[in-house]
């Protein structure tokens, strides 16, 4: 018993002394394995050996120096963002064998650190001031993961440099400024290449012949002029938004098999010659250029096609026909008037429709039954049927905002939530206020309630809208009495003849 008592206190003790002694002041730490300091100015001194990750982000360390980690032979992670280092000595990580991850982004470093350990896997550099990529810092690198050197001032790309990297997954070079890209890196595993906002405006034919296993290209936020030349067949995710680029042509796409998702927003595009007929194309942005038809021939998986804020006029059964799996369609801010009846009757899958800011008189007819929000704002509709909606048995949300409504139909749509009626010229008639009273019956929110504010300039007209209420209610129980006593009246007619 005394030995079992010993044995305990010496285990007690130890763990006291850890708790007590080991976790420098200003840190947290989680048994022997994880320490995170705040408030600090260098790296504190850890007595363990055992620990794995540090992180002592967001505090003030100016300059790393070897001695700083030495001791620390287990560690597999370290965060050093936020911390306004300029300065790393060279091998300050080189003897830290089991490294993995190492993030200093958000400082000021000028320069990629050198005698990096050879088993890093994760590199995080981002928003620091390094200009160029030199080969002796990145040589020895070959387990190498992600390269994270977004937002950094980096105007040369040398592909000589990133074939160091030859596991390399993902590489992240968005913010810098990049102009052109000439020859091609020898990177096998790359999946993920991401370049965004540079100044890039010629990529070279050949610069993706080595990149075969790429899925996810972001070259958005450029200067290019046309979509680039032999894109590799892998691709699944590409992004060429805010460009200059003016066509989409099948000889720069029809490769493309694998492409899932599209996106060419906020360009010049005036046309598109059936580069879309991608066999697995899902998602599909255009908004924001100067297509006056909507692109033809397109996929019949597409489930989203965006093309808000373009110059297109009318929309066709034709346009539209193959899109059996379609879901979201948003035609926004266009100048659409004519809109061909059932021009969606094959997309019975569609659940989102957007047609605000058009020029529309009426609400499309034969729209699918599937529709569980449409959008209507800011069209020249003056006339609602009550036939148009009464298909639309799912519809929750409907917005009719800046239209030229002045009355509504019954609207007999079961599961509608949410309806925008503001913009309209309301009249508030006793017709209005029954249909507003039936649909808060159902428990409708109206953004904003009609026929509660003034809707017109007139004072003594509107002083005549606000009794409207009492009137209609007053009108409803003397038509009840006259009904009533026309009953009694008959009834003492019959009963006289007999």
């Amino acid at each position: 018993m005394m030995i079992f008592c010993l044995f305990l206190w010496v285990i007690l003790y130890s763990q006291y002394t850890y708790c007590s002694h080991a976790c420098p002041k200003n840190c947290i730490c989680e048994q022997e394995t994880s320490v995170q300091c705040f408030r600090v100015q260098s790296v504190p001194p850890v007595i363990s050996n055992n620990v794995k990750k540090i992180h002592l982000g967001y505090n003030h360390l100016k300059e790393l120096r070897v001695r700083d980690f030495s001791g620390l032979p287990g560690l597999e992670e370290v965060v050093l963002s936020s911390c306004g280092i300029e300065q790393i000595d060279a091998n300050t990580f080189r003897s830290h064998v089991l490294l993995k991850t190492l993030d200093l982004q958000k400082n000021k470093l000028r320069q990629l650190p050198r005698g990096l350990p050879s088993g890093l896997e994760i590199l995080h550099l981002g928003h620091n001031r390094i200009h160029s990529l030199q080969e002796s810092a990145l040589e020895g690198l070959k387990k190498l993961r992600v390269l994270n050197l977004q937002n950094n001032q980096i105007s040369t790309l040398r592909a000589n440099t990133l074939t160091l990297l030859q596991k390399l997954e993902c590489l992240y070079l968005d913010g810098n400024k990049i102009e052109s890209i000439h020859s091609a890196p020898r990177l096998p595993f790359l999946n993920w290449l991401s370049m965004g906002s540079n100044r890039i405006s010629s990529i070279s034919s050949t610069f993706f012949s080595s990149l075969q296993l790429l899925k996810t290209l972001d070259l958005s936020s450029n200067r290019l002029a046309k979509v680039p030349h032999d894109l590799p067949q892998s691709l699944v995710h590409l992004n060429l938004d805010r460009n200059q680029i003016r066509s989409l042509r099948t000889r720069d796409m029809s490769q493309l098999h694998n492409l899932i998702t599209l996106s060419v927003s906020s360009n010049r595009l005036v046309s598109v010659d059936g580069g879309l007929r991608l066999p697995n194309l899902s998602v599909c942005e255009l908004a924001g250029n100067q297509l006056q038809i909507l692109p033809g021939r397109l996929t019949s998986k597409l489930e989203k096609l965006d093309c808000r804020q373009n110059n297109i006029q009318e929309i066709t059964f034709q346009q539209l026909a193959g899109m059996k799996l379609l879901k979201h369609l948003f035609l926004e801010n266009n100048s659409i008037q004519n809109f061909e009846a059932s021009a969606l009757r094959n997309c019975i899958q569609l659940t989102n429709l957007a047609l605000e800011q058009n020029l529309l008189s009426a609400i499309p007819h034969g729209l699918p039954e599937t529709l569980v929000r449409l959008d209507l704002k800011g069209n020249n509709i003056d006339t609602i049927h009550e036939h148009e909606l009464k298909p639309l048995r799912r519809l929750q949300v409907l917005n009719l905002r800046s239209n030229k409504l002045s009355t509504l139909p019954a609207l007999n749509l079961p599961k509608l939530k949410l309806l925008y009626l503001d913009g309209n010229p309301w009249q508030c008639s006793c017709e209005l206020l029954k249909v507003k009273k039936a649909l808060v019956a159902k428990d409708v929110e109206i953004r904003p309630d009609c026929c509660t504010e003034p809707v017109h300039e007139s004072l003594d007209e509107w002083r005549a809208y606000v009794l409207a209420q009492d009137i209609c209610e007053k009108q409803t129980r003397d038509l009840l009495l006259e009904s009533q006593t026309e009953h009694t009246d008959n009834d003492e007619y019959d009963d006289y003849d007999l």
